[in-house]
């Protein structure tokens, strides 16, 4: 009986072991996941601003641009 409440402790110490190990790898690439959403937003918006400022001054180019990455409106 005293073997078995040895085991069951010594299987908990290693899962709570493997369980800190995984979730301390799964941290750090949801971190990284995370600022490298954050740098894609800030591209897309600067991006945005961009087209929105080529659309004001020459619609034709924001058409041709439009067509180009969208494909011609059916």
């Amino acid at each position: 009986m005293l073997r078995t409440i040895f085991s069951i402790g010594l299987v908990a110490i290693l899962g709570l072991i493997a369980f800190k190990f995984i979730f301390g790898i799964f941290g750090f690439a949801v971190g990284i996941f995370v600022s490298l959403l954050f740098v894609a937003l800030k591209i897309a918006f600067f991006l945005f601003l961009i087209y929105l400022i080529i659309r004001i001054v020459s619609p034709e180019t924001a058409r041709r641009l439009r067509e180009r990455w969208s494909g011609t409106a059916s």
